[in-house]
């Protein structure tokens, strides 16, 4: 029960009312420590319900009676428009029995409109970073009497490259009490350093192993023979499978649009969502397939983290993921708190290495799948090595020499049949000097 928790009155009242009844583990874990004002490093799975552990200890510290704000007591960075969108939601959700209240600054979105709801002032400001940067350095932002720091989805803000910008605002709420820090993943050396730099001695909560991550969720393979196998694998499953919400990845906007274009032809509710689509765009595809005016979402990596739709229920990668990471939070938009997910990857040959990477990194065996409607002729690699990678086919010595002896016996190229007599015999006709350079060369035949 939330009550266990030294929250105030009025939050547990907000609590209630959205009928939270038991916290998460993630939950459990972080929100006493966070309540102590602990610096803490979490790493625990999407949809696992961390939002709610460091937004109500948040607005817990910042609760009080009503007053004309001064400063900016709280941040919260994100690494997407989207996951900025989803944060703000909950924040006024937990806190609308307070006085506290919000702000949101994103990229997309008019730069005057931000200034001036920053002069006002907002309790809590949630943001990505790239666009904070340019009010901070329009001086339309002041962030040194912040007492809390946030950074949610850390390991997706280094991997779109805001390390540095992450650092600066960091440096610039110099006189904080608090940081927390959330990541889906523990990822590698960068993150390291940037815990190194931004929290102290705080204390670490992996709440999922990352072979534990998205246990909710059935994981498939079904191999194809090419991209156009795969589409009609993909056919099959839109057209046969149960399902309420689906979302189909890509590794690149050309191939989200071309399914796109196709599923749309097979008169299919359906959006597409890459980094070409403007903001309104995107906003509409988000908020048509959580009203459920479309069932089905084509997507590139720009989605595979902060979206948070009720019924998303089937994952489908026509791409693979280039990383385990990109792969946990692409499966992690289905099978949330607690919900049964499925996610299908489709593997043609070129797939296969690193699909077996990923079942490493997870520490998992994904399910093999066959549709006899749709069945190719390939299945996987004859031969595989202890780390289920395929076994490549080596070009044996002899061949190699062979090759050799046969591009000897072509017979001599253009430039070797030119041969180069002294300069002592050039002589022009004229009897001049020996012509010791030549523009051009005489021709093969002479």
């Amino acid at each position: 029960m939330f009550s266990q928790f030294a929250l105030h009155e009025r939050l547990l009242k907000a609590v209630a009312e959205l009928n939270f009844v038991e916290p998460t583990p993630v939950q459990t874990a972080a929100i006493p420590l966070a309540l102590e004002g602990r610096d803490l490093r979490v790493t625990a799975q999407t949809g696992s319900g961390k939002t709610a552990a460091f937004v109500l200890p948040m607005l817990n510290r910042l609760m009080g009676p009503a007053k004309v704000r001064v400063d900016i007591r709280a941040l919260i960075l994100l690494p997407t428009r989207e996951l900025a969108q989803q944060t703000l939601k909950e924040v006024e959700r937990f806190s609308q029995f307070t006085f506290i209240k919000a702000g949101l600054i994103t990229g997309g979105e008019d730069f005057k409109v931000q200034a001036a709801m920053l002069r006002k002032v907002p309790d809590i400001l949630i943001g990505t970073p790239g666009r904070l940067l340019e009010q901070l350095n329009a001086g339309n932002l002041d962030l040194k009497q912040v007492e809390l720091l946030v950074l949610d989805e850390a390991d997706r803000m280094l991997d779109m490259g805001f390390a540095e910008d992450v650092e600066r605002l960091a440096g610039e709420c110099a006189n904080r009490q608090q940081t927390m820090l959330f990541s889906a993943t523990t990822g590698g050396s960068g993150l390291r350093e940037m815990i190194a730099k931004v929290l102290k001695d705080p204390q670490h909560l992996q709440v999922n192993s990352v072979s534990e991550l998205a246990s909710g969720t059935k994981q498939q393979i079904i191999t194809a023979d090419h991209n156009v196998h795969k589409e009609q694998v993909l056919h099959w499953l839109l057209a046969n499978e149960t399902y309420q919400k689906a979302i189909i990845f890509t590794n690149t906007r050309a191939m989200a649009d071309r399914i796109y274009g196709r599923l749309v032809a097979l008169e299919y509710k359906t959006f597409v969502l890459h980094g070409e689509k403007d903001q309104k765009d995107r906003k509409l595809a988000i908020d048509r397939l959580k009203q459920g005016g479309v069932k089905i979402l084509v997507a590139t990596d720009v989605a595979a983290r902060g979206l948070d739709v009720e019924g998303l229920d089937m994952v489908i990668n026509f791409d693979m993921p280039r990383t385990g990471d990109d792969y946990v939070h692409r499966i992690g938009r289905t099978g949330r708190a607690g919900a049964e997910g499925l996610a299908i990857s489709l593997i043609t040959h070129g797939d296969w290495n690193l699909m077996s990477s990923i079942e490493r990194y997870l520490k998992q065996k994904f399910e093999r799948r066959t549709i006899k409607e749709v069945k190719g002729s390939y299945t996987g690699p004859k031969k595989v090595k202890a780390s289920g990678k395929a076994v490549g086919v080596k070009k044996k010595k002899t061949d190699a020499k062979g090759d050799k002896k046969k591009t000897a016996a072509k017979g001599p190229t253009k430039r070797k049949t030119v041969n180069r007599p002294k300069a002592e015999s050039l002589v022009s006709q004229d009897g001049m000097a020996p012509l010791k350079k030549r523009v051009t060369r005489p021709p093969v035949s002479e």
